[in-house]
């Protein structure tokens, strides 16, 4: 789909000019922020490292847009372990959720590049220690200013073990966080890091009150407040009358629910039940475009679905078994058979080719049932029944099974392919058998996907790989400013992970989403869905 004519996001506080958007692409380092900053017209600079949006740039960002109306979004997961905890949020519909009830520091916008939203500005001379100068005006859903003590709290809580944070690897770069004034926080790193104002925008980052415990009123600074919240079931929201954006949100009221059955999900979109949907299957794109009313948003990103093999436990403790498996991958089957052509070939490993950091140069390893036979002999496993668990919640993994099942029965290799029900996959199956799939949502850069899926210590390390070169070559690249020694760095990362992890990754997914032509002012986002999550603030529905 095309941009809407109306369809730009408004500028926030904080932008990045065109002339640095291939360095704000999968990170940036201090030499690339200053170049930013000096790049002219659009840009602000004050003191040393700043980011903030000049008042024409801010004079772009009127829309018109048509308030009122309910607007209903239908993702592909839900359960009872669904969340307003922003910390504890592992999901699109959590994800999707979290945005209509809170703000974050950062956001970014459709081309990867960092805006400011609760924040003001962010001023830094060495990547470890940042001021952040805070929006006025700001206030909670029960009417209490935002103040440091907010984003104190909102931060330092996610180093808690108690918290349970889905980004406690991330939030351990952070050494200290304190007020420095009444409108003025400083945040001190452990080590240098560039890509802090991107690490922000991710949504567990997103700004509660100081000291909330109980998250059963969903109390934060955002467009919506809390209606109704079901676990499992729905969640609706209703316009912030009180909201600190001018003429944001358009939309009344919004729900939001799974229907894990992509089938059923495009049969409520086209039966006008819900406006938009995600996770649309390939083979759908068809009849939802031949559907009047409705189209198909493609968006290309760095998502995957991944074969994963636990290296704690057999037989992915075998190294010829992993190996062995990545070799029973046929991309171009999977990318035409169960992506319809909507895929982007990878190369076990998660950096895509839109990011900076790809590294081209990494052979491809191409389907050859001769070497996975070779190295599942090795492994001893030709005998045996290998259970591989998949799920619709986890994208195209069924297909992916099914396929590789089909190609290991060739060389003599059985695969009990186990179909499990959406509902409670990712708490109940996602990691916790030895061979299954997962579903990865793009990361804004390099230092924060391989920070949370690949570390030893990461929450999400999904094949329990654990290597300490590369933990230690991870915090190097993170703080190098020499743009072509990090590269390298990255190149030697993608290597070890292509070679020793246990995740296969046989394509990228083009990101497809269903919708009614009544939603207006979309700007996607390749980070996710639903404009990276945060639709319902932005869009309104043109009856």
């Amino acid at each position: 789909m095309s941009k809407q004519e109306n369809g730009r996001l408004p500028a926030e506080g904080s932008i990045i000019t065109d002339l640095s958007l291939e360095n704000a692409q999968g990170g940036f380092t201090r030499r690339d922020m200053m170049r930013t900053l000096l790049a002219g017209s659009l840009m602000t600079v004050g003191g040393t490292g700043l980011l903030t949006a000049s008042g024409s740039a801010m004079a772009q960002a009127a829309q018109t847009g048509k308030r009122g109306g309910k607007m209903r979004i239908a993702t592909q997961t839900s359960s009872t372990a669904d969340t307003l905890d922003p910390a504890k949020t592992a999901h699109s519909t959590d994800y999707t959720r979290a945005h209509m009830f809170y703000n974050g520091l950062t956001k970014l916008d459709g081309k990867l590049a960092p805006q400011m939203v609760l924040a003001e500005e962010m001023l830094t001379n060495d990547a470890i220690t940042w001021t952040v100068k805070l929006k006025k005006g700001v206030t909670f859903h029960d009417g209490k200013p935002l103040t440091p003590a907010d984003v104190v709290f909102s931060l330092m809580r996610h180093k808690d073990p108690a918290t349970a944070s889905k980004v406690k690897v991330l939030a351990d770069q952070i050494e200290s966080v304190k007020a420095t004034g009444p409108n003025e926080v400083q945040i001190k790193l452990t080590s240098a890091n560039a890509d802090l104002p991107v690490i922000l925008a991710t949504a567990q980052f997103l700004i509660v009150r100081d000291g909330t415990t109980n998250f059963s009123s969903a109390n934060g600074t955002g467009a919506f407040k809390l209606k109704e919240f079901t676990p499992g079931v729905r969640t609706i929201g209703v316009r912030n009358e009180n909201y600190w954006k001018s003429g944001l949100p358009y939309l009344d009221e919004v729900e939001l629910f799974g229907i894990p059955d992509e089938a059923a999900r495009v049969n409520a979109l086209l039966s006008g039940d819900v406006h938009w949907i995600n996770d649309v299957n390939a083979r759908s794109t068809g009849r939802v475009k031949g559907t009047a009313g409705y189209t198909v948003m493609e968006t290309k990103s760095g998502q995957y679905t991944d074969l994963i093999m636990r290296q704690d436990v057999a037989p992915g403790s075998s190294m010829d078994f992993t190996l062995g498996m990545k070799y029973l991958l046929d991309r171009e089957q999977i990318k035409m058979a169960a992506f319809r052509g909507y895929a982007v070939t990878a190369n076990d490993q998660p950096i895509d080719p839109t990011n900076r950091f790809y590294f081209a140069g990494l052979p491809q390893r191409a389907f050859d049932p001769d070497k996975a036979k070779f190295h599942l002999e090795k492994a001893g496993v030709m005998g045996s029944t290998i259970p591989v668990v998949a799920s619709v919640a986890a994208t195209g993994s069924v297909d992916m099974a099914v396929l590789m099942q089909q190609s290991a029965a060739k060389i003599g290799l059985k695969l009990d392919v186990k179909r499990v029900p959406a509902d409670g996959y990712w708490s109940n199956q996602w990691m916790k058998v030895p061979v299954g799939f997962g579903n990865i949502n793009p990361r804004p850069s390099a230092d924060i996907l391989l920070t949370q899926f690949f570390k030893s210590d990461a929450q999400w390390n999904e094949s329990g790989w654990k290597n300490a070169q590369f933990d230690q070559l991870v915090v190097a690249a993170r703080g190098e400013t020499d743009f072509t020694k990090r590269k390298s760095m990255y190149a030697d990362l993608q290597t070890m992970i292509h070679e020793k992890c246990g995740i296969g990754i046989p394509v990228f997914i083009i990101n497809l989403e269903g919708m009614s032509t009544k939603v207006k002012g979309i700007d996607p986002v390749p980070l996710g869905a639903f404009m990276n999550y945060t639709c319902a603030e932005y869009v309104w529905l043109d009856a």
